[in-house]
């Protein structure tokens, strides 16, 4: 399963509230400005910076 157009379209980094970059492959959700990846697990975006790894 993937994430949603709508909940994509609608999330930003909690950080820098820049645009996200889903990467299905790694189950993940990229901000290439902070240069954070966020986990996205069972389909659900887990976006806390603490959970957050570098690229």
């Amino acid at each position: 399963m993937t994430l949603s157009p709508q909940l994509l379209a609608i999330l930003v980094c909690p950080k820098c509230k820049g645009e996200l970059e889903y990467r299905e492959a790694e189950s993940s959700l990229v901000c290439h400005r902070c240069r954070l990846r966020y986990p996205v697990r069972d389909d659900i975006p887990i976006m806390l910076l603490d959970e957050a790894s570098p690229l």
